[in-house]
């Protein structure tokens, strides 16, 4: 008799779970995707990606902000929508980037352009968030603060890689030229 109720409640928890996961749409679309796929072992390649497909969703917001034809709801829902995707992506980028040095790969060459695209995001974000008025600025307070802290933290780290490779590939590279010498003599 007891365990027809615990039964009935593990099924109800069940059911309330599966309701309360929300689906999450993925914030590249399939062309995107498949030359991400096609990337995998080439880090260069795979973050200049990353940081176009960045880029991209950062110009569909001023996009959004400034077409007329929109209604208001529609350049809601369209900001909404390109900076979650915005932040997505970028959130994107900085696995790929720990996944590459996790790996150990020499990530000095890519990390220069993604570096370079943190400060531009950074920049676009607080002039985004500088242009909208203060009734307007309630609407997007954790969007556009989630996204700014993502580029924050995530240009840190990887100027932080950047110095910690350019003296691990400096020392793997002076050991090269060490070890080529004593074979010489």
């Amino acid at each position: 008799m007891t365990k027809l109720p615990l039964a009935s409640c593990g099924v109800l928890l069940l059911v309330l779970s599966a309701g309360a996961q929300v689906h999450r749409r993925d914030p590249l679309n399939p062309a995107e995707v498949d030359k991400i796929r096609d990337s995998a072992m080439e880090p260069t390649i795979r973050l200049k990606l990353y940081v176009d497909f960045a880029r991209a969703r950062l110009d569909k917001l001023q996009q959004a902000r400034s077409d007329a034809k929109l209604s208001d709801k529609d350049k809601e829902e369209q900001t909404r929508a390109a900076l979650e995707d915005f932040t997505g992506v970028y959130d994107e980028l900085d696995v790929n980037v720990d996944t590459f040095a996790d790996r150990g790969n020499d990530l000095r060459k890519a990390l220069k352009p993604v570096i370079e695209a943190d400060t531009e995001f950074e920049a676009k974000l607080r002039a985004f968030k500088s242009s909208l008025a203060s009734s307007q600025a309630g609407k997007y307070d954790f969007l556009i603060g989630s996204a700014l802290e993502a580029v924050d933290a995530g240009a840190k780290d990887h100027r932080d890689l950047l110095a910690e490779q350019e003296e691990t590939f400096k020392h793997k590279k002076d050991k090269g030229h060490r070890g080529g010498s004593k074979d010489s003599e």
